[in-house]
């Protein structure tokens, strides 16, 4: 009985074993060659380092988005309810993460205000800002890209809320990913800009 239990037990003794093997094999879609991300067109200088107060520093939370850009996939809209997302385009991390990286930036070199991070608690800056990105991607029949932000401001000890949409446009020299990243970097730039200008000094 043993040894027909063996036998019978053969063909699946060899399925399993190449298990592990399978498991090494990945079919996903291969990475593209270049990232995509966004930098600033006026960078931080390294040099004194910027001191402020508490009233003076600004908090940027965690940025939210529209569902189709939880990803690191190129967004591309075709007419008003169809999207797809661009062959070969692909951030180096979310949109929100990038974007909320070059306010932060922007927001320091345009009003020489400090920006702190929303994990240090011990910190209680006085203006915090906080929004969604509703587009940020290519609109493929219009050959241009959009970048849409709708901001919140608050200060603390006060119950006034402000909300302002910032939104850029920019048209594109070609649908392929290195003029679409220049393109939406440069876009992105310009709210970025905005943003910081209505935060003021």
């Amino acid at each position: 009985m043993k040894r027909n239990a063996l036998a019978l037990l053969g063909p699946f003794v060899i399925a399993a074993a190449t298990l592990p093997l399978a498991g090494c094999i990945s079919f996903a879609p291969k990475p593209p060659p270049r990232l995509m991300a966004l930098t600033a067109t006026t960078p931080l200088a390294a040099g004194p380092a910027i001191t402020t107060g508490d009233k003076q520093a600004v908090q940027i939370a965690r940025l939210s988005a529209i569902p189709a850009l939880g990803t690191q996939r190129v967004l591309v809209t075709d007419g008003p309810t169809a999207i797809a997302y661009l062959k070969g385009g692909l951030w180096s991390a979310q949109p929100t993460e990038l974007f909320r990286g070059l306010l932060a930036e922007t927001i320091t070199v345009k009003t020489g205000r400090v920006v702190t991070e929303p994990r240090l608690l011990q910190i209680q800056p006085n203006t915090r800002l906080s929004g969604q990105i509703s587009a940020f991607g290519l609109d493929g029949p219009g050959n241009a890209v959009t970048v849409t932000f709708d901001a919140t401001l608050s200060h603390e000890g006060s119950d006034q809320i402000q909300s302002r949409r910032f939104s850029a446009r920019m048209p594109v020299s070609s649908q392929q990913p290195e003029a679409v990243a220049a393109a939406l970097n440069q876009a992105a730039n310009q709210v970025a800009g905005e943003v910081a200008d209505w935060i003021g000094r």
